[in-house]
């Protein structure tokens, strides 16, 4: 049985009183995201985004030894090859990488970086460093010997992890979520490989429903790249989750030298979820792989020469297995072909060890020795297991990082938004559908509107003051669609103080500035942009008027789909738009330009069809400032 959040948040105060810790006033914490150790493996950096510094821990005591204040908002960090300087990225819309000098805690330098800089890689000649620019879809490469930007190279779509290869010739990013048409039947994100000599971007594309990436690492020996993300089920009426029915969760082997993906097996056991896989990391033989799961506060070990002898010795097709005599409709073969890996809920039975965390939300993975240590983001402290352990159940500690945290109404909303454990059989959290409480780029058929006609994931951002909910406006308001999603998606019975820590968590969201904006203003052309959009002939602001960018009522603009049982729809909100492609209930357009041209948005209810394509692009830019 799985511990429930109190359970593990108590047993994790007990360990903070034993140590003497006090708590921390209310609103104020630390948010471990991700830990690194140094060269010697002495000490640990453990990056804290909420605290804005660096925890370092001495691994002999497992104790704090010292803070290093950081601005904010620090979002990754990496060591030079050297263990002398961290590379600390600091989120905002002219994002920034600190030079942190490891001994003194002093930032010798600070280089230029997009918006929302995370998941800085360093080569192994430490001349370079790759920077994810998160909301511009894009990586920076910044030469280090001369101590600037030099190129950025495109992604595909919000970038948020990356590795360098040990022989330094690859870079790994794996982009969050997918770029795709959602009513298509192939919706998937990829991982992006940049050759560090050209500097030129390949894609590997997951499998069909992949999304939330998460973590990345590689192998020690520079042959496979392990991406950590969630394998959704989206084409399935959501009636149930056993089985992993709606959302599975995965890890994607990819083939570096060949740059293609070898195979994706699930984390899950049959009838036990393993939400939100998160961070992934190797010990230093590769003999195992790390894997921490952000919904279900667990490690995963999984024996990474199992996993390949299993691989290995499935056939590539049915013919083969028929051949083989592995192929048997009775089902006693899980997975007759390699195609059928990642549908077995039972692959890894017998090759991965599930080791349940002290404290809540585990992110980053480091691998010290025979120690893994985890970041625990809503606790404040590093989870660590001892992976030498040969028992059936690992020894498991925690390290505080400061007092134990006291927790506001609208913290405990945003833990019970990302935890599985409140969830039956625990498949999936809020978050598995609304990464960052945003979107999948998924199109779900949810049964508050009737079985068949699925629809686009939508924004909570501002969910609470834009009634009413869901495309078809079937629940009246944000309040109602938290406790319909509580009960009908996660299928679980809960007291209602959680579904009002939800609400403020959701409340208390701000948008992130656009980085369609130009030092925080708006563009020469998203001004011409807005001159458009309020024009009362074109006729864009009659249902999408400031401050919210709606007006909360239904419409019909001639979107009706082939699978919609009604022609109006809600009017969402346009703020942040620029984020939650694509577009419209279904999900069909891919880009607002294509809604505006192909789609002719707005024709019904305005005029855009004199609208010359400068026009059209200066409002779609206004649109995207918002």
């Amino acid at each position: 049985m799985t511990r429930t959040w109190c359970q593990s948040v108590f047993a994790l105060a007990v360990v903070l009183l034993v140590a003497g810790v006090a708590a921390a006033e209310p609103g104020q914490y630390l948010g471990p995201l991700q830990v690194i150790a140094s060269k010697d493996g002495a000490s640990l950096y453990v990056l804290n985004i909420d605290g804005n510094q660096i925890s370092v821990v001495e691994t002999a005591g497992g104790k704090v030894s010292r803070t290093i204040p950081m601005p904010p908002k620090p979002t990754g960090m990496a060591l030079s090859p050297d263990g002398a300087k961290l590379y600390v990225t600091c989120a905002s819309p002219e994002g920034t990488v600190c030079a942190v000098d490891v001994a003194s805690g002093q930032t010798a330098s600070k280089l230029a970086a997009g918006h929302h800089a995370e998941a800085p890689a360093v080569t192994p000649d430490g001349k370079r460093l790759y920077v994810c620019n998160r909301f511009n879809d894009n990586v920076s490469v910044i030469d280090l010997e001369a101590n600037k930007e030099i190129t950025r190279v495109p992604v595909v779509r919000e970038p948020n992890a990356s590795a360098v290869s040990p022989d330094g010739k690859l870079v790994v990013v794996a982009n969050l979520v997918p770029n795709d048409r959602a009513d298509s039947y192939d919706v998937a994100a990829v991982v992006t490989l940049i050759d560090t000599a050209s500097n030129q971007p390949a894609n590997v594309r997951l499998l069909n429903g992949s999304g939330s990436l998460r973590g990345v690492c590689v192998s020690p020996d520079g042959k496979y790249a392990y991406v950590a993300h969630i394998l959704s089920r989206y084409q399935m009426p959501t009636t149930q989750l056993e089985r992993g029915w709606m959302n599975t969760n995965a890890l994607s082997i990819i083939d570096l030298a060949a740059k293609k993906l070898h195979n994706t097996v699930l984390l899950d056991d049959v009838d036990l979820g393993a939400a939100n896989p998160w961070g992934v990391a190797t010990t230093a033989d590769g003999a195992k792989i790390c894997v921490s799961h952000g919904g279900t506060h667990e490690l995963s070990v999984i024996d990474t020469a199992g996993l390949f002898d299993k691989l290995s010795k499935i056939p590539a097709d049915e013919e083969t297995a028929r051949k083989a005599g592995r192929y048997d409709p009775s089902g006693n073969y899980s997975s007759p072909t390699t195609a059928d890996v990642p549908n077995d809920l039972a692959f890894l039975v017998d090759l991965r060890e599930r080791v349940k965390l002290e404290g809540n939300g585990p992110r980053g993975v480091a691998v010290v020795g025979n120690k893994a240590y985890v970041a625990m983001y809503f606790t404040d402290s590093l989870g660590v297991v001892d992976l030498a352990e040969k028992s059936r159940y690992r020894k498991v500690s925690a390290i505080a990082l400061g007092p134990a945290p006291q927790l506001t109404v609208q913290r405990r909303g945003q833990m019970f938004f990302h935890d599985a454990d409140l969830c039956f059989q625990h498949w999936q959290s809020c978050s598995s559908c609304h990464p960052d409480a945003r979107v999948d780029a998924l199109n779900w058929d949810l049964m508050n509107d009737g079985m068949g006609n699925p629809k686009n994931t939508k924004n909570m951002l501002l969910a609470h003051k834009t009634p009413p909910s869901m495309a078809t406006g079937v629940r009246g308001g944000g309040e109602a669609a938290v406790r319909a999603g509580i009960t009908h998606i996660q299928f679980a019975v809960r007291p209602e103080e959680d579904a009002v820590a939800i609400d403020e968590y959701l409340k208390a969201l701000e948008p992130v500035p656009s980085p369609y904006l130009v030092n925080g203003q708006l563009s020469e052309a998203a001004k011409r942009g807005k001159e458009l959009f309020l024009n009362e002939k074109i006729g864009c602001a009659k249902c999408h008027p400031a401050p919210l960018y709606t007006d909360l009522q239904m419409h019909d603009v001639a979107s009706r789909g082939q699978y919609d049982r009604r022609d109006d729809f809600d009017t969402p909100t346009l703020v942040e738009c620029w984020r939650t492609a694509p577009f419209m209930h279904d999900g069909h357009w891919v880009t607002l330009k294509q809604l505006l041209t192909e789609g002719k948005h707005g024709a019904k209810g305005g005029d855009t069809s004199g609208l010359t394509e400068q026009q059209i692009n200066d409002l779609v830019e206004f649109v995207l400032s918002l």
